[in-house]
């Protein structure tokens, strides 16, 4: 993974990648300028950057949401056409990412239970509300991930005068089951963060469908990021009865693609499949057959994912 360089400027702090990559899909070379933008909140401060490739003027912004365990990092693995911040920023947007109170490269927190899914809500507002000031753009575009998408959907229920589109990719819309007695903060491990990729039955993971080379870049970034503590504050949201609805989509008013795979352990189904009727006009919904949570980092499956993100977002 190439290492970024910190050059400090004011009043941003921009980031210079060491090199340019080669895409041959595309027939040209691309050169990614990142830019870490100043945002406080609460007393803490947020890990804000933005990625654009040089060679393209943004034709929107669009700000990408984690999950419950590790950083924003996660979005952009530097490792052949895999990432999705630099497909987004090939196809002209200027690609934010933000990292929750006590994620990755914000400021940490001493409670664990502090960052629920109500306060890292309010960490996506305060971001969008950032990006508009700089950017200049009245509607944002909003990702969220797993956890990501219990905050950004209700970023878009309670705040959603600057949003345009709302992406939910693996959205957690049921409870998870009886709550579980746990600390504050998570203990991280390697093998925890390579838990959502697919296994044979012996437990090896499967080749056949993830790069080896990219789960290792992966948990090597999340080690890198998120060192061996993260918040849990979500937990007490997700873990409750599966009648539970944590996401409700009927309270929506923007147009939202809902994106995921029907071997992801945590999507219900079920209710996916009635989800259409709840999401207001313009919407979709994309089931990946074969896809698991971490559907993006997979072989058969990130181009079908990154392709109908892309074209959700131009219509």
């Amino acid at each position: 993974m190439k290492k970024q360089m910190k050059v400090l400027l004011l009043p941003v702090i921009a980031f210079a990648l060491a090199a340019a990559g080669r895409l041959t899909a595309y027939g040209e070379e691309f050169t990614y300028k990142y830019e870490e933008f100043p945002l406080e909140r609460n007393g803490i401060a947020l890990h804000l950057d933005c990625v654009k490739a040089e060679n393209r003027s943004p034709a929107g912004q669009i700000l990408l949401v984690h999950g419950s365990t590790y950083s924003s990092h996660e979005f952009d693995i530097d490792y052949q056409d895999y990432s999705l911040v630099r497909r987004l920023a090939r196809e002209g947007y200027a690609v934010w990412r933000l990292d929750i109170a006590g994620y990755g490269q914000s400021g940490p927190v001493k409670d664990g239970w502090m960052p629920d899914t109500a306060y890292a809500a309010e960490d996506i507002h305060a971001a969008v509300e950032k990006i508009v000031q700089i950017s200049g753009e009245e509607k944002i575009d909003v990702l969220g991930w797993s956890w990501g998408t219990m905050t950004a959907g209700r970023f878009a229920a309670e705040h959603p005068d600057h949003l345009g589109k709302l992406i939910l990719y693996a959205p957690i819309l049921s409870g998870l089951g009886a709550p579980e007695s746990r600390e504050a903060f998570s203990h991280n491990t390697w093998a925890g963060a390579a838990e959502d990729f697919q296994t044979n039955p012996d437990g090896t993971f499967n080749r056949n469908v993830t790069d080896p080379i990219l789960i290792e870049l992966f948990c090597s970034s999340c080690w890198h990021y998120d060192g061996d503590s993260s918040p849990r504050g979500w937990s007490r949201d997700a873990f409750t009865d599966q009648s539970v609805k944590l996401i409700d989509l009927q309270h929506i008013p923007v147009p939202t693609l809902v994106i995921y795979g029907d071997k992801d352990p945590y999507m219900d189904l079920e209710r996916l499949s009635r989800a259409r009727a709840d999401l207001p006009a313009g919407s979709e919904l994309h089931l990946i057959e074969g896809g698991s949570h971490i559907l993006m980092y997979e072989k058969e499956h990130y181009r079908e994912f990154q392709d109908t993100i892309v074209s959700f977002l131009k219509q």
